[in-house]
């Protein structure tokens, strides 16, 4: 799939907020993926489809996380994680999409997964700090993310950890693993 194709996918499906987040994204991702030499094809493909799902009703992606035979264990965290996994399968399915790269990278970027790949991370760091979201962190996570993109996932895990404890959410047992795993890489 060509960027401009995905682009002009994304534009139709997403809200004009939601696509305006997205190509913020796309910029954010490009930038990292130069910075530490990651594959720009891939990464750009990542970011423009990455959240596919969503503004898809909370109906409909309970409704994929069951038929599609996604962990059912999704559904009993928050269902702001659930547009990641949901997305990846419709992505691979309806546009033919194979490459892992980008099917992980879209999956994991509401949750973080241990060893992820270079697409993944920079997806997930990119989706965080794009320049419009503004928290207690960012800063941190922005620089970082021009040195150390394992530190910059790091960081992004331990903020998103500490901010969902303090809402008294549950965290998605990758997110503790991708934790574990970062805190000492």
């Amino acid at each position: 799939m060509k960027v401009n194709d995905a682009i002009d996918i994304i534009r139709n499906k997403l809200t004009s907020n939601r696509f305006e987040h997205t190509m913020r994204v796309y910029e954010e991702a490009v930038k990292i993926a130069k910075i530490f030499n990651g594959p720009i094809q891939q990464v750009e493909l990542a970011a423009i489809l990455h959240d596919y799902s969503k503004n898809d009703s909370e109906e409909d992606l309970r409704q994929a996380i069951i038929n599609d035979d996604l962990p059912e264990n999704l559904l009993h965290f928050n269902k702001e994680l659930w547009h990641g996994p949901v997305a990846a399968i419709k992505v691979r399915e309806k546009f033919n999409i194979k490459d892992n790269a980008i099917i992980d990278a879209i999956y994991y970027h509401t949750s973080a997964r241990a060893n992820m790949g270079m697409v993944e991370k920079i997806i997930y760091v990119a989706d965080y700090i794009e320049p419009q979201r503004n928290f207690p962190g960012l800063d941190e996570v922005r620089e970082l993310a021009t040195t150390d993109l394992d530190k910059a996932v790091f960081h992004t895990l331990r903020n998103t950890i500490i901010y969902l404890m303090k809402k008294n959410e549950k965290i998605y047992p990758d997110s503790f693993y991708a934790y574990n795993y970062y805190i000492s890489v």
